[in-house]
């Protein structure tokens, strides 16, 4: 979705200008001149026709520049980046099996989609660029400087109506918004490769080992359990002279004969 937001604002795009001539010469003005553009801004092949204010006699003029690499280069990431969520999208619901077979398809989706944030990072920072020269170039003030009438004072010229760019503005927001949104599914994708997994393997093996060496080292909670020495209520035994245990209970040391 947001893909598409991206390349229809901008390859949707269609914009105009309205300019005002008024010579000296009523009869000479044009109080009405329309330049209109669009995607993908190649504007040195706008052509448009305005008066000389000298007779009759009219003069033929084209805007300036042409931004169209980068128009079409913001464009053309946005379509395959569409195309390849689609088909992703395919893949997830119907082939999760073929998907994780052999740990290839993760791995493939997740160089994919590092190589697409990538190119969306750069697409919208030279469009960004490209805009911004573009309502340079179709800045009304800036087309009327063109004009050879507008340069004698006699002459009145004047911008009736800017371009309207707020969708132009948009397609480069969305531009931004899908690289935050590749780049934040790195890891996500990440996630599902083997390369996470073996970390995660890696980490409870050497837990594992740790805690085997701590149970080996002598450490062992079962020394204090039923088989120590303390664990009688009432009695404790103790090693006698002779090698003979001897105890002690409730009622007292044993008679001395016992003992023996």
């Amino acid at each position: 979705l947001f893909a598409i937001f991206a390349f229809a604002t901008c390859g949707g795009y269609s914009g105009e200008l309205h300019l005002s001539v008024d010579c000296a010469n009523k009869s000479e003005s044009d109080l009405n001149i329309d330049i209109a553009f669009a995607y993908p801004f190649r504007l040195h092949q706008v052509n448009f026709d305005a008066p000389t204010c000298e007779g009759k006699r009219r003069e033929k003029l084209s805007l300036i520049g042409d931004f169209s690499s980068s128009a079409e280069f913001f464009v053309t990431i946005a379509v395959f980046a569409f195309l390849y969520s689609l088909a992703a999208t395919v893949v997830y619901i119907f082939f999760q099996n073929k998907y994780r077979e052999n740990n290839r398809g993760p791995l493939i989706d997740f160089i994919v989609t590092v190589v697409f944030s990538f190119l969306w990072l750069v697409s919208s920072s030279a469009w960004a660029k490209g805009l911004s020269d573009v309502k340079i170039a179709t800045d009304p003030e800036e087309v009327l400087l063109l004009m050879s009438a507008c340069k004698q004072q006699s002459n009145k010229c004047l911008p009736v109506r800017s371009p309207v760019m707020s969708s132009l503005n948009t397609s480069v927001v969305f531009g931004f918004l899908n690289f935050i949104l590749w780049a934040g599914n790195i890891w996500f994708v990440f996630k599902e490769t083997g390369w996470h997994s073996s970390g995660q393997r890696h980490a409870q093996d050497t837990m594992e080992k740790q805690s085997s060496g701590y149970n080996q080292g002598g450490y062992n909670q079962d020394s204090y359990g039923p088989a120590g020495g303390y664990n009688q209520p009432g009695s404790y035994s103790q090693v006698g002279e002779y090698g003979q245990p001897q105890s002690y209970g409730q009622s007292g040391p044993t008679s001395f004969a016992n003992q023996i």
